[in-house]
């Protein structure tokens, strides 16, 4: 005899079907109809770290942006890298390189008020149309 499942609770209301979560037994909706168990996303994300703790994740260093493009980079473990391509023979006689971060030069600002001074001069001879048209009428009423 085959082993049979486990079904657990589900409820359909306003067209939505809801399940039971197979381990702590939260309600986890938008559940199709063929699905058998489910799992909620507290309980996946514990199950996610138990199989790869943050530990392993943080010992992973990245190399600065742009290290390829260097002529030479040596990185933190000694590895020499010329022009991205790693050389093994020189691994461990250079001292490592620095790299100092850059700032960012924001340009939005700039924009912005190149945008409000246009606004003011499109003002401006708005205004100055709509006088002349004025002093045009007045003229022609007299």
């Amino acid at each position: 005899m085959a082993k049979r499942k486990p079904i657990y609770n589900s409820f359909i209301e306003d067209d939505i079907r809801y399940m039971e979560c197979s381990n702590c037994g939260q309600y986890v909706s938008h559940i199709s109809n063929s699905t058998t168990t489910v799992l909620c996303s507290r309980c996946l994300f514990i199950r996610h770290n138990e199989m790869f703790p943050m530990e392993e994740q943080e010992k992973k260093e990245k190399k600065p942006p742009g290290w390829h493009w260097m002529k030479e980079f040596v990185d933190k473990d000694g590895t020499v890298y010329h022009k991205g391509k790693e050389i093994p023979e020189l691994k461990g006689t250079l001292p490592t390189t620095k790299v100092e971060k850059t700032k960012r030069k924001t340009k939005a600002k700039k924009k912005k008020v190149s945008y409000e001074k246009q606004l003011n001069t499109l003002a401006k001879e708005y205004k100055q149309k709509q006088r002349v048209k004025r002093k045009h009428n007045d003229t022609k009423n007299k």
